[in-house]
Order: C-alpha cells, then sequence, then structure tokens
C-alpha cells in the first residue's frame, strides 16, 4: 500500500496525538524520583524556568519546521542547512530509533505488570520476587514482542490509525493520573507530601545540580528535540495554529508529570515517615521504583490492588503512544527514501526493532548503556535544531515560519535568544553528564569511551553516507514531488 498524504483531523486529534508522543514513562517514573532527590518545591522552580528556555523554544521550532518542509527530520536539515548537513537529521533520527530499541522492552514491562497487578501477583514482597523472576529473563522477550505488535499495529494505520489510537489513549491515560492523584491527595499524611513538592527551600536554588537536573528533566520529558514533534507536524492542517498548539504542548505535558509527582510523592509521604520520604525516593532507581517499590506503597492503601491496577495500566498507556512516535519518526525518513509500502516498511521496522532490543532485554547491562548512550544523544539532538536554524538565521526563520498566517498567537524576539541559549544549555548538558561518569572506566556501561565510540561510529557512518542520503532524497521527489510548498534554500 503506497503512502498518501495525510492529515490529522482536528486540532484535538493532533494535540491529543501530540502529548501521546510526549507523555511517557519518563514523566511517571523519573519526575517524581528527580523532584524528589533535588528538593521538591525547589526542583519546580528551576524546572518551570527550563520548560521556558529550552522546551518551548524547541518544540516551536519544530512545530514550524516541520509545517514548513513537510519533510522527515533527514529532509528537514537538508533543507535549512544545506546538503552537506543532511546527516544531522540523520543523528537525530538514529538517535530516536535508538531509545526504540530498549524503550519497547520498557513498554513490555509495563504490559506484564499490568497483568501482575490485575491478577494480585504483586502483594507484599511479591514485587520484588516479580521483579528478580521476570526482568532480563527469556520471559521478557515476548512481551517486548507484545509491545512492539502493538506498536505496529497503530502506525500501520498511518496518521488516522495514529489519530484514532490516541483519542481514546489518551483521554484515558489523563483520567487514570487524575484519578490516581486524586486517591493519593486524600491519604491520611498527603498534605506533607504536597507541602515538600510546592513549597521551595529558596537558599537551595544555589546549587547547581538542581539547575542542571531540571534542564536534563525537560529534556527528557517532553520531547522537545527528538525530532518526534517535527513528524507529526507534517500532518498538521495547512491553517493550524502551531504556535498555541506547541506551548499548549509544553504546558500540557508537563502538567502530566506535575500530576504524577503529586501521585507518588503523597502515597510516599502517607506510608513512610517524613524525615526519610525524600531520601527514600532518591536511592530508588527507575525500574526500582516503577516495579518494586510502587507496588509495595500501594499493597499499604485501602483498596491500593485497584489503584496499583491502574497506575500500570496507566504507564501501558504512557509507554504505547511514546513507543509509536518513534515508529512513525523512522516510517516517514523510510518513505521519503522511496520505500512507500507502509504495510511492509512498519512490519520491517517492527522486526529490527525487537531483535535490536534483544540484548536490552536479556542484560540489565545492556539496557543501562543504550539508556545513557541515546539519552544523553538528545541533548546532542537539541543542540543540532539549534544549530540549523542559528545558520539560517534565527531572525528570519521566526519572520518566515513561526509569525506565518493563521497564528493566534504571535511570538516575540525573546525566541531568538532563547535559541540562542538552547546552545549554550545543550552544550553544557552534554559536558555535566559526561563529567559525571569521568571515574568509570572507559569501556564500562557508563562509561565516556562505550558512549563516545557508539556515537563516533553512528555520526561517521551517517556522514560518510549523507550524498547517498541526499540522492535517495531527490530521487522520491522526483518520482512523487510534495504538494506542499519547501521551505526555501539558505
Amino acid at each position: 500500500m503506497a503512502e498518501r498524504a495525510q492529515q490529522f483531523s482536528s486540532r484535538w486529534g493532533l494535540m491529543l496525538a501530540m502529548l501521546g508522543m510526549a507523555v511517557g514513562t519518563g514523566n511517571i517514573w523519573r519526575f517524581p524520583r528527580i523532584a524528589a532527590s533535588n528538593g521538591g518545591g525547589s526542583f519546580l522552580v528551576a524546572w518551570v524556568v527550563f520548560l521556558l528556555l529550552w522546551s518551548v523554544p524547541l518544540i516551536l521550532l519544530e512545530f514550524s519546521m516541520g509545517k514548513a518542509t513537510r519533510k522527515s527530520t533527514v529532509g528537514s536539515f537538508r533543507q535549512f542547512v544545506g546538503d552537506r548537513f543532511a546527516w544531522m537529521g540523520g543523528f537525530v533520527a538514529w538517535s530516536a530509533a535508538g531509545i526504540a530499541f530498549y524503550y519497547a522492552v520498557v513498554m513490555g514491562w509495563t504490559i506484564r505488570y499490568f497483568l501482575f497487578a490485575l491478577g494480585g501477583r504483586l502483594e507484599g514482597a511479591e514485587s520484588q520476587r516479580s521483579w528478580e523472576q521476570f526482568s532480563f529473563s527469556p520471559a521478557a522477550l515476548v512481551f517486548h514482542l507484545i509491545a512492539v505488535a502493538l506498536a505496529v499495529v497503530v502506525v500501520m494505520g498511518g496518521v488516522r490509525g495514529i489519530e484514532r489510537a490516541a483519542r481514546v489513549l489518551m483521554p484515558t491515560l489523563i483520567v487514570l493520573v487524575i484519578v490516581l492523584a486524586i486517591r493519593a491527595v486524600t491519604l491520611p499524611g498527603a498534605s506533607a507530601g504536597l507541602e515538600f513538592l510546592f513549597r521551595p527551600t529558596w537558599s537551595e536554588l544555589g546549587n547547581y545540580r538542581i539547575w542542571l537536573e531540571a534542564l536534563t528533566q525537560n529534556a527528557w520529558d517532553t520531547g522537545a528535540g527528538w525530532g518526534l514533534v517535527l513528524t507529526y507536524a507534517i500532518y498538521t492542517r495547512a491553517r493550524e495554529d502551531t504556535n498555541l498548539n506547541a506551548i499548549t504542548l509544553a504546558f500540557g505535558n508537563n502538567s502530566m508529570s506535575l500530576l504524577a509527582g503529586i501521585m507518588v510523592l503523597c502515597t510516599v509521604f502517607s506510608f513512610v515517615p517524613a524525615a526519610e520520604a525524600a531520601e527514600s525516593l532518591e536511592g530508588q532507581t527507575n525500574e526500582g521504583l516503577t516495579f518494586i517499590w510502587i507496588p509495595q506503597l500501594f499493597d499499604q492503601m485501602p483498596g491500593g490492588g485497584a489503584f496499583m491496577t491502574l497506575f500500570f495500566l496507566a504507564l501501558v498507556f504512557a509507554a504505547w503512544t511514546s513507543l509509536v512516535a518513534l515508529f512513525e519518526l523512522v516510517t516517514r525518513i523510510l518513505n521519503e527514501m522511496g520505500y512507500t509500502d507502509r504495510r511492509k516498511v512498519v512490519l520491517g521496522l517492527g522486526i529490527v526493532v525487537w531483535l535490536a532490543g534483544i540484548p536490552s532485554a536479556l542484560s540489565q547491562a545492556v539496557f543501562s548503556n543504550q539508556d545513557f548512550v541515546w539519552s544523553v544523544a538528545l541533548m546532542l539532538c537539541g543542540l543540532f535544531f539549534a544549530v540549523a536554524v542559528l545558520r539560517y538565521g534565527v531572525t528570519r526563520f521566526r519572520r518566515e515560519f513561526i509569525n506565518t498566517e493563521h497564528q493566534d498567537l504571535r511570538i516575540g524576539a525573546w525566541w531568538d535568544w532563547a535559541i540562542r541559549l538552547v546552545v549554550v544549555e545543550a552544550a553544557v548538558l552534554v559536558v555535566w553528564w559526561l563529567w559525571q561518569v569521568r571515574n568509570s572506566p572507559p569501556f564500562a556501561r557508563d562509561g565516556i569511551g562505550n558512549l563516545v565510540l557508539q556515537w563516533g561510529i553512528v555520526l561517521a557512518a551517517l556522514i560518510l553516507a549523507n550524498r547517498w542520503l541526499v540522492r535517495k532524497l531527490d530521487a522520491r521527489a522526483a518520482a512523487a514531488p510534495a504538494a506542499a510548498p519547501a521551505a526555501p534554500e539558505p
């Protein structure tokens, strides 16, 4: 079946799909832990600042670039930066694909734990035993396959399939998270959790780590700079108001993180002594928090089994919608390179994702390594987007592609400076993450040598293949010229 030009049918459908792309497990399992580890309310202040200085500028950029070019990350970078830099868009895409390989494993975990919770298998110490027996075992491969299959089914339906899924999954996810948050704030002692999360200690804002952790969380949980917003923006209607949509997406995503923080922190402060609550969260990993510790907390709650089941169902939906977006990004690139049969492309991609995810499904060391390498790469992707616009002309870009007709909201010159600041922020983040692992053996799973080697191989391959990428794009364009106008050459 050849790929046909498609669009989201309405703003509501677009925003639900976009929110599904942005809201993932990082909102639900990482945000509460990082907020607790960095002072709660103090972290929240820095987090909101970087929502405005990282997430909003990059989401505006991606929305506008995708709508202007109607091309994938590779085609868009080529259009704005020139033929010699198509590889930049390729690196953004590869980083997303690298995440998809192990993110499908994570989604498999959420499916298995939803079934565990449904069957009452997580009571008391059972959560610890279930994790030890299931994680990184052959059984995990089965649920990894189920996760991939669920993403394939949605993406095979094209944009309309993605929209239909989002119209069911996202409202359900939002309701689940709200219900869980309401239940959490009604627990005895929950007020201590709310106070911790919303009352900043202003003196703590002098700690640079809080600011760097807040910037990192924005880089990881909004999807800004991943190329996902750009991909979905390709399918926006011609008269779509992208500026208001971009800001709504950024704040909507972080609202979901905040609800997850309320849900987790109020539950923790209700069952753990207040003096120990934040420290107990700080000592957890993402997996340990979600699959071992949180079930034990729910088990102490009246009616906890039902709420635990809802919690893991919410995680399934959050992971599913995000994995769909990762699949669509790669599918779009392959389509532009001439592979136009969506069913074959998506099925082939599903097979590749499952096979490439097998090492992460069976080995915690591999999983941790891939999570480290490609999560940090996302900060480099944000840098590439900012550099592309700076090379084109940041004020010119804002005038020609952001403040276009049919915009309800005009973006001022502050955005020009924010994009310049993104370059600094991205560089600082990459350096900071490398500095944190400076004492690890170079080729340990979180070693600098390991990261540089994997980045180097991908970058070298893409740079060497740059001309081939351009030729493939040109051949496809000659065979089927794009209906939408492209951005002018820089």
